[in-house]
């Protein structure tokens, strides 16, 4: 059961009186647009709206919102929180960085003529409040986390997350099982670690997870639920998590250790011979092809998190913690503006429909993380500030060929077939994508 909704209600316009209630952790794009939800009537009431009007980043009980650089602007409150100048293009619009604002209970929304209401339902009976404490260090941290509840790790012992895991890992994680031997990589999501195994001397990747939010128990659990389905995958191709816990407002998970790093590591952006990028996204796929039939997504492939073993196999990495983490709300407001949240590697139906995405999400993943092999780039055009989000909304991915002519074009038309979001993506399974790259692409 969700611990908080956010519901936008109509009460101003032709859409008065309608609600839209949101449960769970979710992207919103307002507009007129039919991918928008919700939309707006495309009629001559709601011409001031543009098509993509603006962004609703939605963790309950938070809420933030961005214009995309409209040309009548959003309003929260009626104050105008973004618009493009007079006589400026929507391109030159879309390279300017608009201001995020955080949303709080009874603010009201204006595009054109509709006014939406927030309304927060925490949907818990009052309680007598106390004091929220950092669980590391005991200090005062309700202005960092606000009206939630739950287990959180203050910004001051965050800024040393080195000591933080050590700490952790020998008074209370999984006490004297564990030594970190050094840190391997940092990311969106936390810091990964070699350590050793004591029991056993062997080598494993230990990753701390720090939640953004204060962590509930009603997330904690939803979180090691997920994370419970995904220690059951076993596969040549995929790196097992072994071990799984979480504790005072720390999560820690490890798996087996991958000596060859990351392909994102290994290439740094350098484009790779057809003949040594193809064998690579094969593996994967066949990892990828157990997954789905094990019916886990993993919904953030990109070459941080495919690896490499020492004697050369490919592992997929992560498998489940990046969906799990947000979808239990303890990654925060991160989808619209940090690196983390930014969709390089993601699908149009995967942006537009969030909470329900299927496999066929992570086949257009993997595709794109195969044309960055072969080209050193995105599959579409991420280019200066303009916002990623909207590039996703409108734009398609740019020909393989384009890029680098030497690719064998047979092949070349497979990847841009796979990488074919709209409206829906080019080959809907993994075993489908691997076929097409068996038949024309090795």
């Amino acid at each position: 059961m969700a611990t908080a909704s956010v519901i936008l209600t109509v009460t101003h316009g032709p859409l008065d009186g309608r609600s839209f209630r949101f449960d769970e952790r979710t992207t919103a794009f307002l507009g007129r647009a039919r991918d928008c939800n919700p939309q707006l009537p495309d009629d001559d009431d709601h011409r001031t709206v543009s098509r993509h009007h603006c962004l609703l980043d939605i963790n309950p009980p938070d809420v933030r919102i961005r214009d995309f650089g409209s040309l009548n602007g959003t309003y929260l409150n009626g104050a105008r929180i973004g618009r493009r100048d007079r006589g400026e293009s929507v391109e030159q619009a879309a390279a300017r960085a608009f201001p995020e604002h955080d949303i709080k209970d009874g603010d009201e929304i204006r595009l054109g003529d509709t006014v939406f209401r927030v309304g927060i339902d925490r949907s818990r009976p009052e309680k007598t409040k106390v004091v929220p404490r950092c669980v590391h260090c005991g200090a005062d941290v309700g202005g960092e986390i606000g009206d939630r509840d739950g287990e959180y790790v203050c910004a001051e012992c965050r800024s040393d997350p080195d000591q933080l895991a050590r700490d952790y890992i020998a008074g209370s994680w999984r006490a004297g099982r564990y030594e970190i031997v050094k840190l391997l990589g940092e990311g969106g999501m936390g810091r990964v670690y070699l350590a050793r195994d004591l029991g056993t001397g062997e080598l494993v990747a230990l990753k701390m997870m720090l939640p953004e939010v204060a962590a509930d128990p009603h997330a904690r659990a939803q979180f090691m639920r997920e994370i419970s389905v995904s220690q059951s995958l076993e596969h040549p191709n995929i790196a097992r998590i072994r071990d799984a816990d979480s504790y005072a407002g720390v999560f820690f998970f490890t798996s087996e250790y991958c000596a060859g790093g990351s392909l994102a590591a290994r290439y740094r952006k350098q484009p790779v011979p057809v003949d040594e990028a193809v064998p690579l996204i094969l593996q994967a796929l066949a990892g990828l092809e157990f997954a789905h039939g094990q019916g886990v997504v993993h919904r953030d492939l990109t070459p941080h998190n495919i690896l490499l073993a020492a004697d050369g196999t490919l592992k997929l990495a992560d498998f489940g913690l990046a969906k799990a983490f947000d979808q239990a709300g303890l990654s925060g407001l991160t989808r619209t503006g940090t690196a983390a949240g930014k969709p390089f590697f993601m699908s149009y139906p995967q942006a537009i429909n969030y909470r329900y995405v299927g496999p066929e999400v992570d086949v257009w993943s993997l595709a794109a993380c195969l044309y960055h092999l072969l080209t050193g780039l995105y599959p579409r055009d991420f280019d200066g500030d303009r916002d990623p989000w909207q590039v996703v909304l409108e734009t398609a991915a740019v020909p393989l060929l384009s890029r680098r002519p030497d690719v064998p074009r047979q092949l070349a038309l497979v990847i841009d077939t796979a990488l074919r979001d709209k409206p829906a993506i080019g080959y809907p399974t993994a075993a489908e994508f691997r076929n097409a790259l068996l038949l024309k692409g090795v």
